[in-house]
């Protein structure tokens, strides 16, 4: 592994300035809805939605379309199926695992077929750096908004349903819109956060920086904070890193991810050991 001289690296920055604004708003929002990720027991379902966008994003590169665009659609198709038909967590589990064969299938059969550069077709899987252009970078920027600022206003709801279902659903919740409504912001956000990471790595921004959160924490407004911190450090600290480097852009982030998480978890242990003691 090589390492670029600081003009060099000067450079590089000034060229992936859209890619570390773009990393950053993913890692945001990556780590607040990681949060209910984490509440709903829905880290495997992150990995299920990837795996139909992965297989989007392959059928757009192979027809040349938008990238961002097939993910979406490969997304939103996933998100839908697991809202509708995984209401209880045996038939979404069974869902998930019928889809991700189904979709990593799918995207290797679209990138064999496709003609182009061998670089376009790692990059689905691994990330890119250097990829996000201006309109892709205000199509991230756009989703990732929506996305925010619609679990802004259902956040108490979602946050109830989350925590106790059938309490919440006795209170007159609508869990059944709620779970649609989030399975699909879920997997708008799996969708961008492929651009960046790569689709068979999201978790490292959905799910990590929520879990590593909460081992530290139980606050609910201390969690979310806590989340979205780790998620624009991992995903702000990966691209920098990358690209001073000759690796890819996702195995920076995935260690700097799994990094915080094992601190936390440390900490956490201490924490606990302490609080027991002292009974």
């Amino acid at each position: 592994m090589t390492f670029v001289d600081p003009a060099t690296y000067l450079q590089l920055l000034a060229l992936v300035q859209n890619s570390i604004i773009a990393a950053a708003v993913l890692g945001v929002v990556g780590g607040l809805i990681g949060v209910f990720v984490m509440q709903r027991d829905m880290a495997f379902a992150v990995h299920g939605i990837s795996e139909l966008s992965f297989a989007g994003a392959a059928a757009a590169l192979l027809l040349g379309l938008n990238v961002v665009a097939g993910s979406i659609v490969g997304s939103l198709i996933a998100a839908g199926l697991i809202g509708v038909l995984g209401a209880k967590a045996r038939d979404r589990n069974s869902i998930i695992g019928v889809l991700m064969p189904f979709g990593l299938g799918l995207g290797i059969l679209f990138l064999a077929l496709y003609p182009g550069r061998s670089g376009n077709k790692f990059g689905l899987l691994t990330g890119q750096i250097i990829s996000v252009d201006l309109p892709q970078l205000g199509l991230l920027i756009g989703i990732s908004i929506v996305v925010l600022v619609a679990l802004l206003i259902v956040w108490r709801p979602l946050a109830f349903d989350s925590l106790d279902a059938e309490v919440a659903s006795a209170r007159g919740v609508p869990s059944r819109a709620l779970s649609i409504l989030f399975m699909t912001l879920l997997g708008l956000t799996v969708a961008v956060s492929v651009q960046i990471i790569g689709a068979l790595l999201v978790m490292a921004l959905l799910v990590t920086p929520a879990a590593a959160a909460l081992r530290v924490s139980s606050s609910p407004v201390m969690v979310p904070v806590l989340s979205m911190v780790f998620g624009l450090v991992s995903a702000v600290g990966g691209i920098l890193l990358a690209i001073g480097g000759s690796l890819p852009i996702s195995p920076y982030i995935t260690t700097i991810s799994f990094a915080i998480y094992v601190v936390c978890r440390i900490i956490g242990s201490r924490a606990g050991a302490r609080a027991g003691a002292l009974r």
